[in-house]
């Protein structure tokens, strides 16, 4: 199904180099709130920042697609040495594909890492690429967010009670 989880981590640090290798994914999208960092926070958690770097010397290519502002995602982007698409209109595929061929990979050495169902899950789905899905980081702060992580609690409230499944 389009947003039923196909993966899902408690933490972004939680997917490693070796779990990537075996799947044959060398390429991450990666989403920007709640899920490398709190909710509109320009601050990159310490663990994140060294999940980063562990994935660089693995050759994992990185870039960001998020849907927020360029206001938003420069500056974070900027401060992380990444890529990045900005209102790139998840859960549309288009950015996906901007991101696959600015990376230089095929699609399937690639995947979506989120904390939205109806957004990054949808949009790696509707792209045919894996969505690792990460519990989120913090409260969400945009009403829009909130009213959508409503009806995603259905399809994934028992990942949240265990706290995410690590595979």
């Amino acid at each position: 199904m389009l947003i039923t989880p196909e993966y899902v981590f408690k933490d972004v640090t939680h997917i490693t180099p070796e779990w990537l290798s075996a799947k044959g994914i060398t390429a991450l999208v990666l989403d920007i709130d709640n899920t490398l960092t709190a909710d509109r926070s320009q601050e990159l958690p310490e663990e994140v920042a060294g999940w980063l770097d562990i994935m660089r010397r693995a050759g994992v290519k990185l870039t960001i697609v998020s849907n927020g502002a360029e206001k938003r995602v420069r500056p974070f982007a900027q401060k992380l040495g990444l890529a990045y698409l900005y209102r790139s209109a998840k859960p549309l595929p288009f950015a996906l594909m901007a991101a696959q061929h600015r990376m230089g990979v095929k699609r399937r050495q690639m995947a979506m890492v989120g904390d939205q169902l109806y957004a990054d899950r949808m949009a790696a789905a509707l792209y045919g690429i894996p969505g690792l899905m990460v519990v989120p980081r913090g409260p969400d702060l945009g009403a829009q967010v909130i009213l959508k992580r409503k009806w995603e609690k259905k399809h994934w409230q028992k990942y949240y009670d265990r706290g995410g499944r690590t595979l």
